[in-house]
């Protein structure tokens, strides 16, 4: 009798993280010619309603479904992930678990580990993993406090031009 084996897909997470990080910054050039993307003179988050916006000067709003990576602090050099982070509403953490998920599948230990030392690069690398496992459109890192960014991913952007 024949029996089959599950065969376990294996790839290679860190060329898969660098092709993620080069999606992102092709898509946020994209945002950044269509709807001026890096030139918003303030944005919210309404983390109850999962929504992030950006305000510009001529008046424009653009909003869209946000999602939390995790938060890199600044002088500690860390990033703590948006799964089961104290300070991240579990609505918001679903991008974060794909990427845990991720790790998970291929044994990757920083992908799956709470808290873990970073730098400012990798954690964008991070959000573009989660932003390309999640089908996100965009990402965007938010300075909350003076040592703390926050890594977010986005989805559709609506986009409100003045009349």
């Amino acid at each position: 009798m024949l029996k089959l084996r599950k065969q376990k897909k294996t790839i290679d997470v860190e060329a898969f993280i660098a092709d993620s990080y080069k999606s992102l910054q092709l898509v946020t050039e994209e945002h950044r010619k269509t709807w001026q993307l890096g030139q918003e003179k303030a944005w919210a988050v309404d983390e109850s309603k999962g929504k992030i916006s950006f305000s510009f000067a001529n008046g424009a709003i653009a909003s869209a479904p946000a999602q939390v990576v995790g938060t890199f602090q600044v002088q500690a050099k860390t990033f703590t992930w948006g799964w089961q982070h104290p300070n991240v509403l579990p609505q918001l953490q679903r991008h974060a678990l794909r990427v845990r998920e991720f790790g998970m599948q291929f044994g990757a230990d920083e992908l799956i580990t709470q808290h873990i030392p970073c730098t400012e690069r990798r954690a964008w690398e991070y959000t573009a993993l989660a932003m390309l496992l999640a089908e996100a459109n965009g990402a965007y890192c938010l300075q909350t406090q003076p040592d703390t960014f926050v890594f977010m991913t986005f989805g559709e952007i609506d986009l409100k031009r003045p009349t």
